[in-house]
């Protein structure tokens, strides 16, 4: 079904001639919902980035900047920030923006049905001030929140509500999956999922375009030979990602470039911490391996990650030894060193663990979110399998693969992080806080990794002012996540897209592709 829907989208895009300032481009994933609150994942709020606007946004260096608020201050001794909004703007339906959809935005999205209620862990309250002044209280000086909203997206509460989207539905889906209603540079004309979706200029939009684009469609391809193809013959202007086996060929084509970095995105695996038993093993009584530190610690050492380097990312990525990146603010210098690979090391932790003759599991990857993730999965499942453990590796569509490891059908899983705040508070707040619905933390703990002292240091790094004692609690809390083996870090991903010649853009190591500041010549 994948490539049937692969090949008509793509006979759509060919059919159509593109005119001058119509730009066309590609990506493996296709946005999951046009619902900036329902799925909080980068395909989704890259793309509305282009849509939709928040208070504030970041700018091409990743710096937070005015968007729908022109300024923010902070009220009181820490008690919260008063953002005053921008005036005169209006949603892409004519409706006018004020005060009143910040607080319904803010309601909406941290819901316990919106899947970004994370980033409202702190906020204590919203009062709304007048048409164009809010207070965001926050349960205890909270330095870093500006940076910690850039994604968060303002819809419009009249629309909203008139449609039967006062809330999100990230499972059946209602009027905001498919249509979309915001402030931002783009607004959506078309939306068929799996096969295209067609952005236009919004001629009221308060800003100042850097752009000349008419006309943009997305198209998503998974096959990575058919978006190459596309981008050579000139029916596409640019892919994400080019595949990595691929970029020095097209570095080399006419009409072509190559535009690589490093993305803030670490590419790890995921535990089932919380598990009574496994569910894919093929014992009898398999109980749970993985809540013993020994096996988490043999999966960290039977990994060759420099050979996955080498061999699936063609030297084009980085390893990881933490939940961030070193470009991240907050990353434990001093923590740097990752787990060697040692497969004999490996084999007598298990021994040590009980388990001489190692055991089976079941290994859930996507195979079309990050860069070569089957591939990745294939490679772990060999190495796993050199010192006795076994993987029964399942690789599925992202848009399947969420929903399979929010009911919990896992036993090992691939998961990547790009912290949109460039913060290190931030994957502890969402990777490693104990699961609690009430507290809005751990939304995306599948596997239920649970510490009380880094439940306790979380709120103290939120709070503290001072770098160097802030520093301090990351680290501490580095140290604990690596002696604990709760995550396996595994690299850093690279960045690679490919463009025609014509083409002017920004690439920003979040992977969040921008329309307003591509340029056609």
């Amino acid at each position: 079904m994948t490539r049937l829907l692969t090949s008509t989208a793509l006979a759509l895009l060919v059919a159509v001639p593109a005119s001058a300032n119509e730009f066309r481009w590609a990506s493996t994933t296709d946005p999951q919902t046009m619902d900036p609150h329902a799925v909080n994942s980068a395909p989704v709020l890259g793309f509305l980035n282009n849509v939709y606007e928040g208070l504030v946004r970041r700018g091409k260096d990743m710096s937070v900047e005015p968007a729908l608020a022109t300024s923010w201050e902070p009220i009181g001794d820490g008690e919260g920030w008063r953002f005053t909004l921008r005036e005169g703007v209006t949603f892409h339906d004519g409706a006018a923006f004020t005060a009143e959809d910040v607080l319904f935005s803010y309601q909406r999205a941290s819901d316990e049905t919106s899947d970004t209620r994370s980033w409202f862990a702190p906020v204590s309250g919203v009062t709304v001030v007048d048409d164009y002044t809010v207070d965001i209280m926050t349960s205890a000086p909270n330095p870093i929140f500006p940076d910690s909203i850039a994604n968060w997206m303002i819809l419009d509460s009249g629309w909203a509500e008139a449609n039967g989207a006062a809330l999100p539905d990230k499972e059946a889906g209602n009027y905001a999956t498919l249509n979309a209603n915001g402030t931002g540079a783009f607004r959506v004309t078309a939306r068929e999922p799996g096969l295209r979706t067609v952005l236009e200029p919004f001629a009221g939009w308060w800003g100042e375009a850097e752009h000349n684009i008419t006309r943009a469609e997305f198209t998503p391809i998974q096959n990575p030979a058919t978006a190459v193809a596309a981008l050579l013959s000139g029916d596409i202007d640019m892919i994400n990602p080019v595949p990595i086996q691929d970029a020095a060929r097209l570095s080399g084509q006419a009409g072509v470039q190559v535009i690589q970095g490093i993305e803030a995105r670490v590419i790890m695996l995921g535990f089932p911490h919380e598990a009574e038993t496994l569910k894919y093993s093929q014992s009898d009584d398999p109980g749970n391996p993985f809540t013993d530190l020994r096996v988490r610690q043999a999966v960290s050492h039977a990994i060759n990650v420099p050979a996955i380097l080498q061999t699936i990312m063609r030297g084009n990525a980085e390893p990881a030894s933490q939940l961030v990146s070193p470009a991240m603010r907050g990353y434990s210098e001093s923590l740097a060193a990752r787990p060697a690979y040692d497969p004999e090391a490996a084999r007598a932790l298990l021994t040590e663990a009980g388990y001489p003759d190692g055991f089976s599991f079941g290994l859930k990857c996507p195979n079309d979110r990050y860069l070569n993730d089957e591939a990745v999965c294939q490679a772990v499942t060999s190495m796993l399998a050199q010192v006795g453990i076994t993987a029964q590796l399942e690789a599925m569509p992202v848009r399947g693969y969420w929903p399979r490891l929010r009911e919990d059908d896992f036993d090992m899983y691939l998961l990547g992080w790009s912290p949109g705040t460039f913060d290190a508070e931030h994957p502890i707040r969402f990777l490693a806080s104990t699961p609690n619905a009430e507290k809005k933390l751990g939304s995306w703990n599948f596997g239920g990794y649970s510490n009380a002292r880094v439940d306790e240091l979380l709120p103290m790094i939120q709070s503290e002012i001072d770098d160097t004692t802030r520093q301090a609690m990351l680290d501490e809390v580095t140290q604990i996540l690596q002696d604990d083996a709760a995550y396996v870090p595994l690299y850093v991903q690279p960045l690679v897209w490919g463009t025609r010649d014509t083409v002017t853009l920004t690439q920003r190591p979040d992977n969040f592709f921008i329309l307003r500041w591509v340029t056609m010549n």
